[in-house]
C-alpha cells in the first residue's frame, strides 16, 4: 500500500513539465500594486474582514483575562475564608492552652512552640506561662489579620478588574455584532456583483485590495488561510458531471485567495461551471486553478509571488456555497488535473 501511494505521488509530480522562469522578487503588491483600479466593494470586504478579525482577537483576549481575574478572586475568597477559620481556631486553642499553662506551670510549652514556632525564642525567654501564651496569641492573631488584609486587598483588586473587563467585553461584543452584520452585507453585495459578471461572461477589472498579502517565508503555501477542507479530489456526486477534479477549501465570501507558489497568470475567465477563475503557471511547470471566486486582483501576464493575493473567494458558477475550488494540472486545460493534497504535501505544505 505504501509503495502504491508513493507511485501516485511520483506520478502526479512527473506530470508537471519542469520549466525555468526568470527569477523574480516581488515587492509588496507584486504586479498589481500600481493598477489604481477602483477597489469598491472588494476593498470594503477586505477591510471589514481585517477589522472583524482584530475585534475578535481583542474580545477573546479580554474574555480570557476576565476569566483569569475571576479565578483569582475566587481563590482569594477561599483563602480569606480559611484565614478566618484559622484565626477562630487560634483563639479557641490559645484560650485552652492559656488555662492549661496557668494550671500546670508551663508544661505545654512544646505545644505552644509547635503551634507558633516563629515565637519560640521569645516564649523560651519568658518564664511566665500566662505571659508566654499572651505573647504567642497576640503575635499569631496579628499575623493572621495581616494575611487576611492582604488577601482581601488582592481579592478586591481582582474583582474590580474583572468587573471592568466584563464591561469592556460587553462593549466589544456589541461592536463585534455590528461589524459582523456590516461584513455579511458587504460580502453578499460582492457576491451579487460577481454573479452578474459570471452570468455575462465578462470579468470586471482587477481590483486593488491594498497590500497584496504577507510575504511567505516558505516557497509553497495553501491557497487560503482559515479554511475547512470539504470535497476532495475524485469525489462523486450530483454536483459534478464525472468526478470532482480538485480540492475544495471552505471559507467565507471575500477571503483573500493567494498564489500557492511563485509563477505567472496565464488565464482569468468568468462564466461556466467554474464561475470566476484564475490559472497560474509555476516554476516547476505545473499549473494551479482557483475557481468560484468573487473577484480577482491580477490579470493575464502578471507575475506573482508565493502568498500574493490573486483574488477573493466566492460562490460563482456551479457552487453549493462559499469556497475555493483548487486544482493542480499538468496543462492549463481542464482534464489534466492531479490530486492537490499529495502534491501540496510533496511541496512541504501541510493541510
Amino acid at each position: 500500500m505504501q509503495s502504491f501511494h508513493r507511485f501516485l505521488l511520483v506520478s502526479s509530480l512527473s506530470l508537471c513539465t519542469v520549466a525555468v522562469l526568470p527569477a523574480w522578487s516581488a515587492a509588496a503588491g507584486g504586479g498589481t500594486s500600481d493598477r489604481g483600479a477602483d477597489s469598491g466593494i472588494s476593498a470594503r470586504v477586505a477591510r471589514l474582514s481585517e477589522d472583524e478579525a482584530s475585534l475578535t482577537w481583542r474580545y477573546e483576549t479580554g474574555r480570557r483575562e476576565a476569566e483569569k481575574q475571576q479565578a483569582i478572586a475566587r481563590r482569594d475568597e477561599q483563602l480569606l475564608a480559611g484565614e478566618h477559620r484559622l484565626t477562630a481556631v487560634l483563639h479557641m486553642d490559645l484560650g485552652t492552652i492559656a488555662r492549661a499553662e496557668y494550671q500546670q506551670g508551663g508544661a505545654h510549652l512544646d505545644t505552644v512552640r509547635a503551634l507558633h514556632p516563629g515565637s519560640a525564642k521569645e516564649l523560651t525567654r519568658d518564664h511566665d506561662p500566662l505571659a508566654r501564651v499572651d505573647l504567642m496569641a497576640g503575635d499569631a492573631v496579628m499575623r493572621s489579620r495581616l494575611v487576611e488584609a492582604r488577601i482581601a486587598q488582592e481579592g478586591a483588586r481582582a474583582s474590580a478588574q474583572g468587573r471592568a473587563l466584563r464591561k469592556s467585553i460587553v462593549r466589544l461584543a456589541a461592536a463585534q455584532r455590528t461589524l459582523q452584520a456590516k461584513l455579511e452585507a458587504a460580502r453578499w453585495t460582492l457576491q451579487r456583483q460577481a454573479d452578474a459578471s459570471a452570468a455575462s461572461g465578462k470579468c470586471r477589472d482587477a481590483v486593488h485590495l491594498g497590500p497584496a498579502g504577507r510575504r511567505a517565508a516558505r516557497p509553497w503555501v495553501t491557497p487560503v488561510e482559515g479554511y475547512r477542507l470539504t470535497a476532495g479530489f475524485g469525489n462523486g456526486g450530483q454536483h459534478w458531471a464525472h468526478r470532482h477534479t480538485g480540492q475544495d477549501f471552505a471559507v467565507p465570501i471575500g477571503t483573500p485567495v493567494r498564489a500557492v507558489g511563485t509563477g505567472s497568470v496565464v488565464r482569468v475567465t468568468c462564466g461556466g461551471a467554474f464561475g470566476i477563475e484564475v490559472v497560474l503557471k509555476h516554476v516547476d511547470g505545473c499549473y494551479t486553478q482557483y475557481a468560484h471566486l468573487a473577484a480577482v486582483t491580477v490579470s493575464p501576464g502578471d507575475r506573482v509571488a508565493t502568498g500574493q493575493w490573486i483574488g477573493q473567494s466566492g460562490t460563482t458558477g456551479n457552487s453549493t456555497g462559499p469556497h475555493v475550488h483548487f486544482e493542480v494540472r499538468s496543462t492549463p486545460q481542464f482534464g489534466s488535473g492531479v490530486d492537490p493534497v499529495p502534491w501540496l504535501k510533496a511541496h512541504g505544505v501541510k493541510l
